[in-house]
Order: structure tokens, then sequence, then C-alpha cells
């Protein structure tokens, strides 16, 4: 789910201050404790090779998060892809890829103990 900032309502404006919220933007029963991750990417950055082995061949964790910078496609198990830009707000439920298109900077925040999972494997794959 991709949600460019501008589509986001604005609940409260006031002078030197605008808050929006969006509500419903995936559920997160079901999880303990959430991580707050930044991650730098490059483009031509695929996650293909790295998620080899997971569930599927894809990462089986949701995201939640915020593209500061770049561009951003994913896809998922059946093969639809989305793409976001800077200042979208994002969801990516599990079963998902991400390629970097263009050099990207983005905040996630994902349940702990699920990314962590997903982090060693990718470590593991790097170190072979």
């Amino acid at each position: 789910m991709r949600i460019a900032k501008h589509e986001v309502e604005v609940q409260l404006e006031i002078p030197g201050a605008v808050l929006r919220q969006q509500r419903g933007f995936g559920s997160v029963s079901g999880f303990d404790q959430i991580s707050g991750e930044c991650f730098t990417l490059s483009a031509g950055v695929d996650t293909t090779p790295l998620f080899q082995g997971l569930e599927g061949n894809l990462c089986q964790c949701p995201h939640w998060g915020f593209v500061l910078a770049g561009q951003l496609t994913t896809t998922d198990a059946a093969g639809e892809s989305e793409t976001v830009h800077a200042n979208d707000l994002f969801y990516w439920p599990s079963g998902h890829n991400v390629k970097v298109d263009v050099d990207a900077e983005i905040i996630m925040f994902s349940p702990q103990r699920e990314h962590s999972q997903v982090i060693q494997h990718m470590i593991a794959k790097v170190k072979g």
C-alpha cells in the first residue's frame, strides 16, 4: 500500500504544525516488539538473491515506512509490483522482494523478531 504524503488526511493544522494521519494502515495484531530501521540503498540493489531460502523466497515480514528520498519497487508472490517514491508512506505486507530503482533512503518499522530473522538470513547469504 502506497500513499503520497499530500494524500494523507490533515487532522490538525495550526501555525507551525501540520498533523496528518492515515487510519487503517495495516494491522500489528499477532506481533510483539517493533524495531525502527533506517536504510540507505543504492540504485540496483535487489533483495531477490538475499531472500533465497526463505519461505517462497520472499521476505515474510510486514513493514511500515516512509521514503525520504529515491524510488523502490516491491514485487509480491503473485508478481504484482508497486513503486514508492520520496514522500510516500508505505505498507509492505509479508511476502515481497524489493528492488531499488533510484538511490533511496527509507525509514521502516517492522516486527522486531520476524525482521531480525530475515536480516540474519541476509547476513548469512552475504557471508556465503
